[in-house]
């Protein structure tokens, strides 16, 4: 396979069809906003709406029952998780953090995008946030794999509380499920939205009535309401509520995949339906497991199922299973949206992401990405064999990135925002004071399994960072390579003999608009040959999500008007799709090229091979590395939408 065509500039998705796109940047959210909303509810959701499953049940099981289950005890674990979710998700997410979104795109990425264009006193400075936020990217990651595993089997697991001889079956089960999950994952987040929007409605309904329920037993549990009984609780019982912490923080899990869902559905349809729906039902089902406990002390095994009548198990555990598979989608499509902009900001190499529905931009799907996924998490199911194990390993990845989104979104309110210092301060004291308690609690997990996520993260982040210093390297050994372009073009004209020019059109895509394609310089040099019409065409990625169709085009004759040499360079935004066949008609429409430009058009393309140098610009693993990520990426004709007849690829070796 050969290495990228242009390592210079960052990637675009590659188009789902290629006579779609038309120049124009699409609205966002065409579809109306009670159907985004309910769309929402089986994408965005499904994470946070299934924690009540195993967070509660969590906290009074692990760590050797060290949380007892005396009233003050269960007064102060449900008033901590009760106002976790208050501080880190209705107001941090929902109030604040989805207002700093990247023309609709949310997400880690979004705001280190959003940093990255900002011009900051010190470089260093800006290097530190970006790199902040890119880990914060892979600790997303590491997350990913255990939200699918962990759910499923949670809610498998009810049916050893309904049918105990049946927990052999918990196991195959799961990975049934999921490998369904998986599976359906290519007919986009818009179908999986229709089909358990619906369904999640009755999730939350049903979590609502369940607590109800649980409240009606024992309702002096209301009290937990108070935010007295969590301070309480941590006062009286300091080394038990950290350890405590680092349970009471599943019940926040999903709060990241909200907000890297954004650009799915956008921030209204999500802010409703936290407000009117999830948020009011969480929190009934959560109380309702606090008032089972406080009668039933043995209930804390498996408070959720036991707040349910036991006629009512067994379809319960059927209507979780279904839930917890809209769990983990919140995460899986979370982390398509991730990848596709890392892929465009240039972290990542070119990889194939389709568009998914023909009406919501945002929703995007990742063949490498979903299977990459599925491995990690049937692993992880055979690895750890139970919720209760996985719970071990929970926590770590997703506290690490509400940390980092803390501060990166701090970064936004104060240096694109220009808010008073005093308010970023405040803002900064509450949210990192609550996020920081909770992450430090998380790594006493690290022995028990918390090391999974982060040797993943790890591992993504060294990717990431590989790959932007290697493409910074070819990139300069490159240009270095192909010469001037205005050079190359004027040297053309004194040629003798002169190059025989054939009919038809060449377009010749470009890394750099400066420099003389490896292309063009082959074709003249070996080949001797040159279309009559020549279009040199520059694609430039730019850190903002859409480009205006009117800023989109821009065209020079490259300092001669007889020698039917043209340059054109043609800007997209990391959503946008960069379909060059498109965007050459749409040069066409605007005035850029006449249509006798695009008779008889030939693509050609700069094709580099890398090859290992000596020179210690990277250590030498990192480049291994680089070569191989290299060898795998997306090939540039699928990417750009190129006839493949008519396609043909050029070039010469290039160091690293």
């Amino acid at each position: 396979m050969p290495a990228p065509s242009s390592p210079s500039a960052p990637a675009a998705e590659p188009p789902q069809k290629a006579g779609r796109y038309d120049g124009s940047r699409p609205d966002r959210h065409r579809t109306g906003p009670a159907a985004l909303a309910l769309g929402a509810l089986g994408v965005v959701f499904g994470d946070i709406g299934t924690s009540p499953l195993y967070s509660v049940q969590t906290v009074f099981t692990a760590d050797n029952h060290r949380v007892q289950t005396h009233p003050v005890e269960v007064y102060g674990v449900i008033s901590l998780v009760f106002w976790a979710i208050t501080v880190i998700v209705s107001v941090k997410y929902v109030t604040f953090i989805l207002r700093a979104d990247n023309d609709g795109e949310g997400g880690i990425m979004a705001l280190t995008a959003l940093l990255q264009n900002h011009s900051f006193k010190t470089r260093r400075g800006k290097a530190v946030l970006i790199a902040l936020g890119i880990f914060g990217a892979s600790l997303f990651y590491g997350d990913g794999i255990i939200t699918p595993a962990i759910s499923v089997l949670s809610a498998v697991e009810g049916v050893k509380v309904a049918t105990p001889a049946l927990s052999h079956l918990v196991v195959p089960i799961t990975l049934t499920v999921l490998t369904v999950l998986f599976v359906i994952q290519r007919y986009g987040t818009g179908l999986v939205g229709k089909l358990f929007g619906p369904v999640m409605a009755l999730w939350f309904t049903v979590l609502a009535a369940a607590g109800i329920n649980g409240i009606s037993k024992n309702p002096a549990i209301l009290r937990a309401l108070s935010p007295t009984y969590a301070v309480a609780f941590i006062a009286e019982h300091g080394t038990v509520a950290f350890v405590a912490l680092g349970a009471v923080v599943l019940a926040v899990t999903g709060a990241e995949a909200l907000y890297a869902d954004m650009g799915h559905f956008g921030r209204p349809p999500i802010t409703r339906a936290w407000f009117l729906v999830v948020f009011p039902a969480l929190t009934l089902n959560y109380l309702g497991q606090g008032a089972v406990i406080l009668r039933t002390p043995s209930a804390a095994e498996n408070p959720f199922f036991l707040i349910v009548p036991g006629w009512a198990r067994i379809p319960m555990v059927l209507l979780a299973t279904v839930a917890t598979i809209i769990a983990s989608q919140s995460v899986i499509s979370g982390a398509f949206s991730v990848t596709r902009q890392a892929v465009q900001l240039g972290f990542l190499p070119r990889m194939t992401i389709r568009h998914t529905s023909e009406r919501e931009v945002g929703q995007v799907y990742s063949p490498a990405i979903n299977w990459i996924l599925y491995v990690a998490v049937v692993a992880l199911v055979l690895g750890f064999g139970s919720s209760a194990g996985l719970a071990s390993a929970y926590g770590v990845a997703v506290t690490g990135t509400f940390v980092l989104n803390s501060v990166l979104f701090l970064a936004v309110a104060r240096s694109l925002w220009e808010k008073p210092r005093w308010l970023v301060a405040l803002g900064g004291t509450v949210f990192l004071t609550v996020e920081v308690a909770f992450f430090l609690a998380n790594l006493t997990k690290i022995t028990h399994g918390g090391w999974l996520p982060l040797l993943v993260a790890g591992a993504v982040f060294t990717v990431l960072l590989t790959w932007r210093r290697g493409r910074i390297i070819v990139t300069r050994n490159r240009t270095r390579e192909e010469g001037p372009l205005l050079e190359f073009v004027e040297r053309l004209r004194t040629l003798e003999p002169p190059v025989h020019r054939v009919p038809g059109t060449a377009v010749f895509l470009n890394a750099n608009p400066d420099t003389t394609p490896l292309a063009l310089r082959a074709n003249v040099e070996h080949n001797h040959v040159l279309q009559q019409r020549v279009i040199i065409m520059h694609i430039q990625v730019r850190n903002v999500p859409h480009v205006p169709v009117g800023d989109r085009l821009t065209s020079s004759n490259l300092g001669f008007d007889d020698d039917g040499i043209s340059g054109l360079d043609a800007s997209f935004g990391f959503q946008d799709e960069p379909n060059v066949p498109a965007a050459l008609h749409l040069a066409v429409k605007t005035g850029h090229l006449t249509a006798q430009d695009l008779e008889e058009v030939t693509y050609f393309l700069s094709r580099i091979t890398l090859v290992q140098s000596k020179q210690r610009n990277m250590a030498a693993w990192r480049k291994k590395l680089f070569l191989t990520i290299s060898h795998n990426s997306a090939h540039p004709v699928t990417y750009f939408g190129l006839p493949i007849s008519r396609s043909i690829s050029m070039g010469e070796q290039i160091p690293l």
